[in-house]
């Protein structure tokens, strides 16, 4: 199966992405992590980008593009894998069809858009504090410290880090939305987008994801 994963921040893609793989068992393809990996290890595009990066150039698509297709051609996608983090773009859409179509024959089985509201994601986001001396994770609501803004592990101060306000978190999401929307148009309009409800407990999203995967896995 060929997934493309998509959500903005706070709407617990990472969580539903380690699901899918142990229920599937294809490979997690996050584009920041073979990015890097690509640069790492002097692949053709790797080199590339660096050239780019050391000039301190964004990265053109065609280079981005072609980092994925690396990976996409790895023996481990050879049965499907879960894209994540691209595309984040219509021209990139295509380009990754073009890549499946072309060199290996296939197309994408779906693409998952986990979508919460706006005022859900502020308040999750908002909510995350982390301790300054060991960097244990806390949320004021779904996982408080014992004592308020003292870490339970090592008793260091939680803080709020200032991508977690509430002005910073409301621009990531308008970002977010701006740049994903055509995305979904387009998938929309390829009868592949499968939006669920990720506002709802982690297993009822996880259960809705799988059963829209199935079913569009059958009728493909």
């Amino acid at each position: 199966m060929r997934v493309v994963l998509m959500g903005p921040p706070g709407a617990g893609k990472g969580t539903q992405a380690e699901k899918l793989v142990k229920r599937y068992g294809f490979p997690h393809i996050s584009t920041g992590d073979i990015f890097r990996a690509a640069v790492r290890e002097g692949t053709e595009m790797g080199l590339k980008a660096k050239e780019y990066m050391d000039r301190g150039e964004l990265v053109p698509d065609e280079v981005v593009v072609g980092i994925v297709r690396e990976r996409l051609q790895a023996v481990d996608c050879g049965q499907g894998f879960l894209l994540d983090g691209f595309p984040r773009t219509v021209a990139q859409a295509a380009a990754l069809d073009e890549v499946l179509s072309a060199d290996m024959m296939t197309t994408l089985d779906g693409v998952v858009n986990v979508d919460v509201q706006e005022e859900e994601l502020v308040a999750r986001l908002t909510g995350r504090r982390i301790c300054r001396s060991c960097g244990s994770g806390y949320h004021i609501k779904f996982h408080p410290p014992t004592v308020r803004n003292v870490c339970d592990k090592c008793g260091g101060e939680l803080y709020q880090r200032t991508d977690d306000t509430v002005d910073t978190v409301r621009q990531r999401l308008a970002v977010y939305r701006s740049q994903t929307t055509p995305l979904i148009e387009y998938y929309g309009q390829r009868g592949i987008l499968l939006t669920v409800d990720g506002a709802r407990d982690i297993e009822e999203v996880f259960r809705e994801i799988t059963a829209k995967l199935d079913e569009q896995a059958k009728g493909r």
